[in-house]
């Protein structure tokens, strides 16, 4: 996959409801995963959506997710940039992005099989990065 820089939305429980608008909107391909899905099945959220894509004819990507319970929400502040792809250039990224700001999630890999990171950077911005695995590697 090619590496793409795209919004993500944080919601309060409704991000299913938004996603299916903005489909509804720009059109596209949307794929929902829920927080049960990724084991908390037997859990309040198991319905929510834990990762939301949509991804248009034009090229467009936006995600979007519910905000678990435990992690702050501010309506306003909802939006986070995520670079996303299977490019080892975005441990580079990530290494530059994270230097001299806070990280509150190292990059390490994920229940989903991914490399995942999060962080604000220096100059108070919130970024996301997830580093799959390219085909045929474990």
């Amino acid at each position: 996959m090619a590496s793409r820089l795209n919004p993500y939305l944080s919601f309060t429980g409704d991000a299913r409801q938004a996603m299916e608008y903005y489909q509804q909107v720009f059109g596209g391909t949307l794929t929902l995963r829920t927080f049960g899905e990724f084991g908390a099945p037997d859990t309040a959220i198991a319905d929510q959506i834990m990762h939301g894509m949509l991804e248009t004819d034009l090229g467009f990507t936006l995600m979007g997710a519910d905000t678990p319970p435990g992690l702050a929400y501010t309506a306003g502040d909802n939006i986070t940039v995520s670079l996303s792809g299977d490019d080892a250039e975005l441990r580079g990224y990530w290494e530059k992005l994270s230097d001299g700001g806070t990280v509150s999630v190292p990059l390490e890999k994920q229940m989903w099989g991914d490399e995942y990171g999060a962080c604000v950077d220096r100059f108070g911005i919130p970024w996301m990065v997830n580093i799959g695995q390219p085909p045929g590697r474990p």
